[in-house]
């Protein structure tokens, strides 16, 4: 016990999202992918040809046989059956998958695993187990869940994360932006979670979690979905609606527009949205969706931090870049 001295930087307490038995706090979403497998008694995951190669290459790297399925234009797996003691990995892409349809998808198979990385708030589904990564909707250096039947099972192997020493970009981003030093920090911390084994959750994440307002989060992400379909809608060549109902948080609005310049023209207009998963463009063949939606993608920000203003200087510009071509 330490009692006096400096006053650390306070959160508030008892506000954790996910809490409770059969709930594992670990440092990354691909880690937890990991757990999972493990906890299913799974030496072999089957993962779609559509996500982070990262979480392929730390299945490799943890010794386990990865096999790949495709997806069709509505994301469903195109897989009828796997091995009895496989898993498969089913994602809720950019978080627009209701629940409803993740629990019709993974009737089809024995031991799944739900990728919910990209949907923070939907609900686990009791028969599988269902995993969550907290950085991409609060502002937390690092984080992740696994949430279902015996998922609190070899915690006591793991090793303590620390995340202190690398955390300083998410101030840096307050006072100085996202770019220059700012993104330098970020990307120690990007280069310590890469390189990572799996291990328990911060105690810095934990007490941030432990003290974040989820119902503003909830409620603005889904407010600025509905501004941006009612903006992008028009010219998205996806139907970013199509598993989508009222209780979905989304993590981006997905826009798809066959214009491989658009993306460039916003990043020097310093709209910062990702190019996900190119390295995919190499990997797959050219008419595959995987393809289509590497190249093509653009996730727009709808996240908590913005609103209607944002939203709607993101679609003016946009309008220019396709107008100008």
């Amino acid at each position: 016990m330490e009692i006096g001295s400096f006053i650390e930087i306070e959160f508030g307490k008892g506000r954790e999202y996910y809490s409770g038995n059969h709930v594992a706090r670990l440092n990354s979403g691909r880690a937890g992918i990991y757990h999972a497998a493990r906890v299913l008694g799974s030496g072999t995951v089957y993962l779609p040809y559509y996500q982070c190669d990262t979480v392929r290459d730390f299945l490799i790297k943890k010794h386990l046989q990865v096999r790949y399925y495709s997806i069709n234009e509505e994301f469903k797996p195109l897989i009828e059956t796997i091995p009895a003691d496989a898993a498969i990995v089913i994602v809720n892409y950019y978080g627009i998958m209701s629940q409803q349809r993740l629990e019709t998808l993974s009737h089809s198979f024995n031991n799944v695993i739900i990728d919910n990385s990209q949907a923070f708030f939907c609900k686990p589904i009791d028969r599988c187990l269902n995993v969550y990564s907290a950085r991409k909707f609060i502002g937390v250096p690092d984080g992740a869940y696994v949430i279902g039947r015996n998922a609190d099972s070899y915690m006591d192997e793991y090793e303590q994360d620390f995340s202190s020493d690398t955390c300083q970009f998410l101030l840096q981003r307050i006072e100085y932006g996202c770019e220059g030093k700012t993104y330098e920090a970020r990307m120690l911390n990007e280069h310590r979670i890469d390189t990572a084994d799996i291990k328990k959750m911060s105690k810095l994440t934990h007490s941030i979690l432990d003290g974040t307002n989820y119902d503003f989060i909830v409620n603005k992400r889904r407010e600025n979905f509905e501004i941006a379909c009612h903006l992008f809608d028009g010219i998205n060549k996806l139907d970013a609606r199509m598993h989508y109902n009222d209780d979905c948080v989304p993590m981006v609005y997905p826009l798809v527009v066959e214009n491989d310049g658009v993306l460039p023209k916003m990043l020097e207009n310093k709209i910062f949205q990702g190019h996900w998963w190119s390295y995919l463009l190499n990997e797959v063949e050219k008419d595959s969706i995987e393809y289509w939606l590497s190249r093509y993608i653009i996730p727009i920000t709808i996240d908590q931090r913005y609103g209607k203003e944002e939203l709607k200087f993101t679609s003016n510009k946009m309008n220019d870049f396709l107008d100008g071509e």
